[in-house]
């Protein structure tokens, strides 16, 4: 049968998703685990590779299993093996159609980050610090800018070398900001992301919102593709993915 786990992660202590020669990475940690607990050897097809540094609350992935181990128990049992910053949320069977990566239609991406001129060691694990008081930022600049992403476009100027994709065309089907005091997130729906595309969109907003980019910036990238109008790639610990959308091939939620 065909395996489907939801799963989530701090990826502060890991080198990414994917497993490594050189370096503990989520992937290596699961797998371990999994084969430990199910007696049989696990190969995880996840949906996408999240770099160092980025956590997930529903990345999904895969593998093809052929015990008994009855699959809801896999979450709470797995919770004896994993470490703390690693978590199996829920585990079902699939059609064996379904494949992690090649069928997601849609995924779900949110970049946190805060205001402050002083350091928070409490947020820093999971947001970027911008070292900026609220008081010189413009969240409603951020905000408009966020509809200008949507739709089909070349993301081009949104990627940073280091991946070889066929086409950096992408859709994006939902971008929005969101305020609380000095904390401000971004989330943005797409049918994929280039090598960083989410964290330069981050860093491109917040420079509008800073004044460092007129609110024009983000559709001259996109008619350009040129990477240098874009803000800075910013740090992985902001990012985390939200979800993956399978369309008709979702499991059934109960």
């Amino acid at each position: 049968m065909r395996v489907l786990l939801t799963i989530e992660y701090n990826g502060r202590n890991y080198a990414g998703w994917q497993r490594q020669e050189n370096a503990l990475a989520v992937q290596q940690v699961l797998e371990d685990a999994l084969e430990k607990m199910l007696q049989q050897k696990i190969v995880l097809c996840a949906s996408g590779r999240t770099d160092a540094g980025v956590h997930a609350v529903g990345q999904k992935a895969h593998f093809d299993y052929e015990g008994t181990f009855p699959l809801d128990r896999i979450p709470v049992a797995s919770q004896t093996i994993l470490p703390d910053d690693i978590a199996i949320l829920d585990a079902v069977e699939v059609s064996p159609e379904l494949h992690a990566q090649y069928s997601a239609k849609k995924k779900t991406y949110r970049y946190s980050m805060y205001l402050s001129r002083e350091n928070h060691p409490y947020l820093n694990a999971t947001h970027a610090w911008i070292s900026y008081d609220e008081s010189y930022f413009d969240f409603s600049k951020m905000q408009a800018a966020c509809k200008d992403l949507i739709g089909t476009h070349d993301f081009a100027g949104f990627a940073n070398k280091g991946s070889h994709v066929r086409s950096t065309v992408r859709t994006v089907y939902d971008v929005h900001a969101e305020k609380n005091g000095r904390e401000i997130s971004v989330t943005i729906t797409g049918n994929g992301f280039l090598y960083n595309m989410v964290r330069i969109i981050a860093g491109t907003l917040v420079y509008i919102g800073l004044g460092k980019r007129n609110m024009g910036v983000i559709k001259q990238i996109l008619d350009t593709q040129n990477r240098n109008l874009a803000g800075k790639t910013f740090p992985p610990e902001g990012l985390c993915l939200v979800d993956v959308d399978y369309g008709e091939l979702s499991p059934k939620k109960e």
